[in-house]
């Protein structure tokens, strides 16, 4: 009885479909929808939008995701994004793969960024003892490229304007899908100007 019940439970195992891994090119169709914001490519020309060609696969898909959860749950768990979360509502997993596949393989155009203050170089390389800020290199990286494995994503070449919008809302917690709450306690104990550094210099990152 026992060998009976191992084998249905195998035989339900093969013939459950597994989810596809993603495909980047029905990905590609599938990101038509994405381009007005964030750019054929991935590559948005606009900077209040992420620029998210050449991002980490996995956490591509983990904001997907949440996003699409937030729209789920009415903000009370995810991402919640007023434009954004409405746009993934109808995301299947499937579509969150094809897209993430897509979006990873591209290529990321770099930042042009001037007057980068020196403030902004120290805080990511250096954090803040005194304040007890953690460096941004400790998770992000001396390049920006962060790590897959832990899930930190790459942030070098981002708009200044986008790494500033997000740290905003770190630091006042209304954005709070980060791993263990970390990127809200840094931000929290950041001022304005700390901010605004940073932003500039982590744009300015290649």
């Amino acid at each position: 009885m026992k060998k009976f019940a191992i084998a249905l439970s195998m035989l339900a195992t093969l013939s459950t479909p597994a989810l596809a891994a993603g495909d980047a090119e029905a990905g590609k169709t599938k990101a038509i929808v994405c381009s007005a914001c964030h750019g054929v490519d991935g590559n948005s020309m606009i900077d209040m939008y992420p620029k998210i060609a050449g991002q980490q696969e996995t956490y591509l898909k983990k904001q997907l995701t949440e996003l699409r959860q937030a729209a789920h749950t009415g903000g009370k768990e995810g991402r919640n994004d007023p434009m954004m979360s409405p746009m993934a509502a109808a995301l299947s997993d499937q579509d969150i793969e094809d897209l993430a596949a897509y979006f990873s393989s591209q290529k990321l155009a770099m930042s042009e960024v001037n007057d980068v203050p020196e403030l902004g170089e120290q805080l990511y390389k250096g954090g803040d003892a005194v304040r007890g800020v953690t460096a941004c290199i400790a998770c992000h990286g001396p390049n920006g490229q962060g790590s897959e494995a832990a899930g930190f994503p790459a942030i070098a070449g981002q708009h200044a304007n986008y790494i500033k919008i997000q740290l905003n809302k770190f630091h006042d917690t209304s954005r709070n899908n980060d791993l263990n709450g970390m990127m809200q306690d840094v931000a929290k104990k950041l001022t304005s100007e700390d901010i605004e550094a940073l932003s500039k210099y982590i744009s300015s990152i290649k």
